[in-house]
């Protein structure tokens, strides 16, 4: 998205209602203190965040699954555990 068009559209936000506004500013807010902060998510936390909420009631993994998990609770590899 251009600059202009990003001007354009808070343009138009200014000629919403005042509480419609309010919200905006709120949520721009919000998105600007995120990028402040100090955590970030590995790429690893982002692919497992997507895995859940893809199937957020998954209740099994398999044998293969569980191993990896636990070598990357202790940083080994999966083919160390028993």
């Amino acid at each position: 998205m251009s600059k202009e068009q990003v001007k354009a559209v808070l343009d138009r936000v200014l000629t919403w209602p005042s509480e419609r506004q309010e919200d905006a500013a709120k949520l721009l807010m919000l998105m600007e203190s995120q990028d402040e902060s100090i955590y970030r998510l590995t790429d690893e936390q982002v692919d497992e965040v997507r895995r859940r909420r893809a199937d957020p009631n998954r209740k099994l993994v398999s044998a293969a699954e569980a191993r990896k998990r636990i070598a990357r609770l202790f940083h080994s590899e999966p083919d160390e555990i028993p």
